[in-house]
């Protein structure tokens, strides 16, 4: 693609949904935000709204409350090398961030859960999967067990075993989660006492 005034028009003209739809992904509020980051809330809100033009000054830590890169958060065109940019795509209301690019072994993913309640619908398959808690809570199903995990909290199991995992209902979520196939486990090679 090759960078024009219409291009750069168009991408300037989308800024205010996606911060309108980071902060919702994100379960903040406007003043919430404007608490985190010393924005006020009517500019918070005359950007998402696109009644205000995005700057640096502003977007820089908007960026950095939803800890996203700041191409991403203003929807930058790709450059470069399209193998090496793995996109994020959206599945059940959440956003999936792959962070393997290699088909084969454990593939890791970051996700994005929103404050948004779901019916948990309890799944099994082929594979085992690590669920560690970067920020917010999730709450997991797991066979009968129903758990509510934080920041720095772990899960592993075999996904053969009934599961589900998503919104606290309360609390957005980020969450890495490793997933390998049957048999394939994590082994630490290093461990403090």
């Amino acid at each position: 693609m090759e960078f024009s005034p219409a291009v750069a028009a168009a991408a300037l003209g989308e800024v205010g949904a996606r911060l309108k739809r980071w902060r919702q992904l994100r379960g903040v509020t406007l003043a919430d935000l404007a608490e985190r980051t010393g924005i006020s809330k009517s500019t918070l809100s005359r950007l998402e709204t696109g009644q205000r033009r995005a700057s640096l000054e502003l977007l820089l830590p908007l960026a950095q409350v939803y800890r996203v890169p700041l191409d991403e958060l203003v929807g930058a065109p790709d450059v470069g090398d399209p193998r090496i940019r793995l996109k994020p795509r959206r599945v059940n209301d959440r956003t999936v961030i792959p962070l393997t690019r290699q088909p084969g072994g454990i593939q890791s993913w970051k996700i994005i859960v929103p404050a948004v309640p779901q019916q948990p619908e309890l799944k099994t398959h082929e594979g085992y999967e690590w669920l560690y808690v970067l920020s917010g809570r999730m709450r997991l199903i797991l066979g009968e067990h129903d758990l509510e995990l934080g920041p720095g909290e772990v899960a592993e199991f075999d996904t053969r075993t009934p599961h589900w995992f998503g919104s606290t209902g309360e609390h957005a979520a980020e969450i890495l989660s490793l997933f390998g196939k049957q048999g394939e486990r994590l082994h630490v090679r290093a461990a403090t006492r």
